[in-house]
């Protein structure tokens, strides 16, 4: 029995997408899709916490899973129910008894990151990952490629409509759960909350992002206990910081058959290495 059955948690649906008229480079009018985004407030025993600007995948799983990355909640034992009702744009959340009181510090104490769509994490945050080292797990270069090839064809939405980040949580080389939002941050959080409410373990899998590899992505990762970050974007300075205090596995700019890891190498079994670039073709990093 997973924790869903414990919680009284609704089923929100709404759109991905919506068609409007647009005209084209010839003047030419046509319909387009264009990608769903809507307010979510956040309410905790009737107490306003954060508005998400989301696309609305998943939105329970969303707010579990925000409110575990951020500290607010620390057992799935202290809800009691999660209530997303889009006519209000609200997200009802009851707990157990939980004391808001010893919130108020946390809640008073926020940090503006570079996160698109959400962009705001509470404090002591880094104060509890001081302590924090994630396993180590090794991964083939062979499967990198082999994710990288699958994952290529689950950007459903970002095909239709762009304007999305999309983010994966990975089993060697199956993929275990992909979700897309305005946001990166709104689709880790969507897939934390999966993950805390099918009692699924961060241990030996790999979390994929579209986006970059700031400090917030990477602390999110190790909060879920994943050795593994991928990305086909760059890196922060801060994201590498966090990355080796708590020894999560970097890898960036990952495309096709190109990668570049930033941290952990000894992590990384090179055994599909490429064939050597011609000699005199330019430098595919100057080119991406």
């Amino acid at each position: 029995m997973n924790n869903k059955s414990k919680i009284d948690i609704s089923d929100s649906v709404r759109p991905d997408t919506s068609e409007i008229k647009v005209f084209d480079e010839y003047k030419k009018e046509r319909l387009f899709p264009i990608t769903g985004e809507l307010p979510l407030t956040i309410y905790l025993d009737k107490q306003e916490i954060v508005t998400l600007m989301t696309l609305g995948h998943y939105p329970e799983a969303l707010v579990i899973g925000y409110l575990r990355n951020q500290g607010i909640i620390n057992h799935l034992s202290q809800l009691k129910s999660v209530h997303v009702d889009w006519s209000v744009n609200a997200a009802a959340v009851v707990t157990n008894n939980l004391d808001i009181s010893q919130l108020e510090n946390k809640l008073k104490h926020k940090v503006v990151t570079s996160g698109c769509g959400q962009g705001t994490t509470f404090g002591g945050i880094m104060d509890e990952l001081k302590e924090k080292k994630v396993h180590e797990y090794k991964i083939k270069q062979s499967t990198v490629y082999s994710l990288l090839k699958k994952l290529h064809d689950k950007n459903e939405i970002y095909r239709k409509s762009g304007a999305v980040h999309g983010c994966a949580l990975c089993d060697n080389n199956e993929i275990l759960d992909f979700v897309e939002d305005v946001g990166r941050h709104n689709a880790v959080d969507a897939i934390a909350g999966h993950m805390w409410l099918n009692e699924l373990e961060g241990y030996e899998k790999i979390f994929y992002t579209t986006g970059r590899l700031t400090s917030e992505m990477v602390i999110k990762v190790a909060q879920m206990n994943i050795s593994v970050l991928l990305s086909r974007s760059g890196i922060t300075e801060m994201g590498l910081n966090v990355a080796k205090d708590t020894n999560v596995t970097l890898l960036g700019r990952a495309k096709g058959r190109h990668f570049l890891v930033y941290n952990g190498k000894e992590n990384i079994e090179f055994d599909a290495i490429p064939d050597p670039r011609p000699e005199g073709s330019a430098d595919i990093w100057k080119r991406r």
